[in-house]
């Protein structure tokens, strides 16, 4: 699967259908009906008997931009909405990798379906492979309001301190939108994210990365959801920008 999504990063689309064919994922351009630009969509090519897909996770890469950044959405449908905003996210700049993880984080026993907390994953090993090519990355959760009522947000550089200012942009602009926001790189705050995995390998690898979580009153909301990711969009125009 890795070795597929980086024929891709690579422009070598045939070469990557053929390869992903063999783990029974498929790969086909698809246009985005907002934006209007393309993607390599990655996604399982095995049905079930009643035509559904198993639900393997999905890889987005732009065809119409060389890749500068990635959004990572590791918990869909438990971390309710992030799977639209990281699609929402994804369109509002080029050049973006959206890395979206196949199941729920409690389909399995012991936390074995939560890939923000393990590195034996299909999700953590593309996500590895992006981080070779030293692209950026954000990563989204959500969060219960009750858990952290005082805020509607918490933007954090999780376990490394390469991305403080693209923090301090993306706080700034979610303020600008009237969220209340937890800057876990100047205080302490819940949900940080600084034992999440792919946070450690890019401060391992010296990369940017940058943990939101947003809280459930954002994101049951269209209007809230939009103003997210006009937020984040400042941020990755500027890294699309280089």
């Amino acid at each position: 699967m890795t070795d597929g999504v980086a024929l891709v990063m690579d422009g070598r689309i045939e070469e990557a259908r053929t390869k992903l064919a063999k783990v029974d994922f498929s790969l086909q351009p698809i246009e985005d009906s907002v934006s209007g630009r393309r993607y390599a969509e990655v996604a399982d090519a095995a049905a079930r008997s009643d035509g559904a897909n198993r639900g393997w996770g999905r890889v987005y890469v732009d065809l119409d931009a060389k890749p500068a950044w990635i959004v990572q959405v590791p918990h869909p449908v438990a971390d309710q909405n992030t799977e639209r905003l990281g699609a929402q996210v994804l369109r509002g700049a080029p050049g973006g990798v959206l890395v979206l993880a196949g199941a729920h984080r409690n389909a399995a026993e012991g936390g074995a379906a939560d890939v923000a907390h393990r590195t034996d994953s299909v999700f953590h090993d593309v996500i590895s492979e992006l981080m070779t090519r030293r692209l950026p990355g954000l990563q989204l959760h959500g969060f219960a309001n009750s858990s952290f009522p005082e805020f509607d947000a918490v933007v954090s550089t999780g376990a490394g301190d390469r991305a403080v200012s693209e923090a301090k942009l993306l706080s700034k602009e979610l303020d600008r939108r009237g969220l209340d926001v937890c800057r876990a790189y100047t205080r302490k705050c819940r949900l940080s994210g600084s034992s999440n995995e792919q946070g450690m390998l890019a401060a391992e690898e010296k990369l940017g990365f940058l943990h939101l979580e947003v809280s459930r009153r954002n994101r049951i909301s269209d209007e809230q959801l939009g103003e997210v990711a006009e937020a984040i969009g400042v941020l990755t125009q500027r890294w699309a920008k280089g």
